[in-house]
Parts: C-alpha cells; structure tokens; sequence
C-alpha cells in the first residue's frame, strides 16, 4: 500500500483479520462484540490472528458495553488483560478512560501507557464523550499516547468532520488523529479531504449467510437488538480494496 496513508480495519474474527490485510489493511485493531463498540479478544482469538496475518494488531482493552468509568475490579481486570496480551504478541493497545466529569482520567490513563511500554497506544473514542475535546486533546499528547480514534464527538466522523478538521490542526503532528465511526466507500475522499488526516479507521464488513442448513427460527442467543444467529458480519476484501484504492486517490 502507498506510503502516505494508513488505513485501520477493526475485526473480531480470523476470517476478518486475514481478509482485511488481503485487501490492503495496514493495522488491525482487535476486539470481540462490536455491536457494543468493541470489547478486549479472547487471548485465542489474538494468537490465532498473530499466527495468520503479518500487520501489526492492535487489542482493544475494554472490559464491558456502556461508558468509560472503570471501578476499581475493572481496572484490575484491564491491567491483567493487557499483561496476557503483551506476553502473547500484542503490538499495541486501543483504549480509554474518563473521570465522572467528563474529562480524560489522565492519572489511570498514565498506568495504562506504563503497564503497555514500549507499545503504543490509541485513545479510542471514549474521546468523543469528552465535555471539551481540545483541552482532552492537550491532555492526550502530555500522556504520551500516539493517536486517537474520533468520529469528532458526533454520531459519525463525517457529521463530526468540522471537529475533526480543527483537532487535526490543533495536534500539529504531536498526536495522529484518526477519524473513525461510519465511514464508506460512499464518504471516505470528502472525509479524507475535509479533516487532512493521514490514518482512518473502519470495519468494511459484509453480512454472510449461515452455512447451517437446519435452523431453529424461535430462539436467539442474546437481546432483541443483537445480530441474527444465521447472518455473519465479516472484513470483506473488496471492501477493504475499495476503501484502499479511494485513499490511494485521494492522499
């Protein structure tokens, strides 16, 4: 792939893994349920992905769906997480912390890149629950993390594109903004474009059928919000090309 660009694609399975650096991935980032916004991998799912692909992956550490005020247990359990991921070929981490008010939780998140040295780490979009994204853009860069995931606090990084433009001109290079939350094929040149940024994130996935033939229609494995049993959501590799070549054009 071109030098002036990175594109990130978020995966939750092998499958994906390996199609997105089929189709021109530079970067995974890692997780499991991404119907809640990704949560930390199965140390599994990790080493079968380190074994397959040879992109750096990034893991996601985020113990639990909702916000992003740990407890005290939770903190434990994501310090744990990243100590078995960092033993077993984590080549970095994607994560984040907020106090109650809304500001980043600058003296975990300084535990966080202590435990994670010599990886780098990303700020992932707790960022866009922050009540002031520049003064929480200052504190990310005096932390020492290398970049973080945006939509630029709105509901996709196209509507928050304004934002994106500014904190892009705000990081001067301190800090890598990646815009990321709902880009297509369809807005990825103007988001390109509009914000200057050099890195992008997406997941470019497809629904795949089931290969099961017998199938029981009444019962489902979680809430009425989760994903059909028999329809799979998966990295697609045209898609990944798709979204390789537009950037190609564009940067």
């Amino acid at each position: 792939m071109g030098e002036s660009f990175l594109m990130e694609v978020c995966v939750d399975s092998v499958e994906s893994a390996v199609n997105a650096e089929r189709g021109g991935a530079g970067r995974l980032e890692l997780c499991c349920s991404l119907m809640e916004g990704g949560l930390t991998p199965s140390l599994g799912l990790l080493q079968i992905v380190k074994r397959c692909v040879k992109i750096p992956v990034y893991v996601m550490i985020r113990p639990r769906g909702g916000d992003f005020l740990y407890s005290d247990h939770e903190v434990e359990v994501m310090m744990k997480d990243m100590e078995v991921m960092k033993n077993h070929g984590a080549d970095g981490f994607v994560l984040g912390a907020l106090t109650e008010d809304g500001q980043v939780d600058a003296e975990l998140c300084m535990e966080f890149l202590a435990a994670a040295r010599p990886l780098p780490v990303t700020f992932h979009r707790a960022f866009d629950m922050v009540r002031d994204a520049a003064v929480a853009l200052e504190m990310l860069v005096s932390i020492g993390f290398q970049r973080v995931l945006t939509s630029g606090c709105d509901s996709s990084a196209l509507e928050g594109l304004p934002l994106i433009k500014r904190l892009t001109e705000q990081a001067k290079g301190r800090i890598t903004i990646m815009p990321g939350g709902g880009i297509t094929e369809r807005n990825l040149q103007r988001i390109l474009e509009g914000s200057g940024a050099q890195e992008f994130h997406c997941s470019a996935r497809s629904s795949r059928d089931s290969a099961m033939k017998f199938r029981n229609s009444c019962v489902t494995m979680g809430a009425a919000l989760t994903a059909p049993e028999y329809s799979l959501k998966v990295a697609d590799v045209s898609k990944v090309r798709a979204f390789n070549a537009i950037a190609k054009n564009t940067l």
